[in-house]
């Protein structure tokens, strides 16, 4: 129980942005996957952005994508959410929960609580257990417990999938790890943590329709539509697209450095991060191509 629960809550860090929605449109023969061949001169790096709530019917994937696992190595992954003995859970709880003697009142305004608990009464929740999570854990649940309302299951996650695969089978790495994750999220200030929370109540009524546009995008390889839609989604608030340079861009640039670390070796990595890391000219792949790697959409 207690391992199922971490794991819903680190999955949930994922969710920052993106959401999967299955589309059970086909996918044509000709579209091309959020799949990426990175080469060097002495080595292969698979990349692949991913989405981390899906339905168990987008299985089986492409051949392409699985083909390029099973030619990897090495399982690259931002955090690996299935070691859960390494994660500290009182330091986890410490940067999610007001400890004793504070709560969320003391931190957001009157207008914003009530419009918490206004959203959390439709799923049940007690106001006591909402009152000691910080905003930044709440806008996090509230869209997990969306996106399980409407039928998405972590745990058919891409990321999820491919650890599984490679449990005792290929060597697993992390870009980042839970803890680094963590530390970010809680390290914003209060009024960030605030604008996260109340970005993510504007964005319930059309969170499934901006879902299914996503995945609409991932599965057909649209970078451009992804890019366009991430980009609309942040670029009327001034303090959300300020967290967001700081939980994509920065984060971007220290994944660019290991992913270059990987091209120096001999061993064939695969790679997975949120697909909204590799979009856009401040994006993974463009990122790789400015640096002379010779990049390819599959």
């Amino acid at each position: 129980m207690r391992k199922n629960v971490i794991k819903c809550v680190v999955l949930s860090l994922f969710l920052l942005f993106l959401c999967a929605l299955y589309n059970a449109d086909a996918i044509a023969g000709n579209k091309k996957n959020f799949l990426w061949k990175v080469q060097s001169k002495t080595n292969t790096v698979y990349l692949l952005g991913a989405v981390h709530f899906m339905k168990k019917e987008i299985y089986p994937l492409r051949g392409e994508i699985e083909e390029a696992f099973q030619s990897s190595d090495i399982l690259v992954v931002e955090a690996d959410i299935n070691d859960v003995g390494r994660i500290d859970l009182q330091k986890m709880l410490g940067s999610a929960f007001y400890f004793e003697g504070d709560s969320l009142e003391k931190h957001i305004s009157p207008e914003t609580l009530e419009r918490v608990k206004k959203e959390f009464d439709e799923f049940g929740m007690p106001s006591l257990l909402i009152t000691r999570q910080k905003p930044w854990v709440l806008a996090l649940t509230l869209t997990s417990l969306k996106l399980v309302q409407l039928g998405f299951d972590p745990l058919y996650g891409i990321d999820v999938h491919f650890l599984s695969a490679a449990s005792g089978k290929k060597n697993i790495k992390e870009l980042e790890s839970v803890d680094y994750q963590i530390d970010l999220l809680s390290g914003f200030s209060d009024s960030e943590q605030e604008a996260f929370l109340l970005y993510t109540l504007n964005d319930m009524n059309s969170l499934e329709k901006n879902t299914d546009a996503l995945i609409h995008a991932w599965k057909t390889g649209d970078v451009r539509r992804m890019e366009l839609i991430i980009e609309k989604n942040i670029q009327d608030d001034s303090t959300v697209a300020a967290m967001y340079d700081k939980l994509l861009y920065t984060r971007n640039k220290n994944m660019v450095s290991k992913i270059t670390e990987y091209l120096q070796t001999h061993e064939t990595y695969f790679v997975i991060v949120g697909a909204g890391h590799v979009v856009g000219e401040k994006g993974i792949v463009e990122m790789l191509k400015k640096k002379g790697y010779l990049v390819e959409q599959l």
